[in-house]
């Protein structure tokens, strides 16, 4: 019971601390648009991090009109962190907005956009919980046209609100 609460702790800490960054970091130049990965399936010892990056591939490619292609602007309409559990196959069993400013259409996007990806791949067994689930959180960057960009794998915002 200590090691589940210490588990999800740590992710909530993992969150809070990316998203404290990304809000305090300086902005740099942008690259012109963001990059498309191939989703491969799990390796035996894939990480966290590269297991996210699957899971943004494939809500990228499940969304593609409401993915922002290039510099997301300075100051971003919404940022939704939704927490989302996935269980050894891929499917999404829980979800829910975790944080938001209250932008109510974009917290239905980030939901919507999570459901119409799934199943997602499939996560490596090492990383499961002793439920045979996978608890995670990704953040949601939305701009004024209502397109996202995922924290996981985002373009650094533009320098300044022309």
């Amino acid at each position: 019971m200590l090691a589940m609460f210490a588990s999800r702790f740590r992710l909530v800490v993992i969150a809070l601390t990316g998203a404290l960054a990304m809000s305090a970091c300086t902005i740099t130049p942008p690259p012109g648009v963001v990059a498309t990965r191939a989703v491969a399936p799990p390796a035996p010892g894939q990480t966290l991090d590269q297991y996210k990056a699957q899971i943004a591939q494939r809500i990228f490619e499940r969304n593609p009109s409401l993915v922002l292609k290039g510099t997301p602007q300075a100051m971003l309409r919404s940022f939704v962190l939704v927490s989302f559990t996935v269980d050894r196959g891929g499917r999404v069993v829980e979800s829910s907005v975790y944080r938001t400013n209250g932008d109510d259409e974009a917290e239905a996007t980030a939901l919507a956009s999570l459901r119409r990806s799934a199943p997602l791949p499939a996560p490596p067994s090492r990383l499961l919980n002793g439920n045979g689930q996978l608890e995670l959180f990704e953040g949601w960057m939305f701009n004024d046209n209502g397109q996202f960009q995922l924290q996981t794998s985002h373009s650094p915002q533009a320098t300044s609100l022309d």
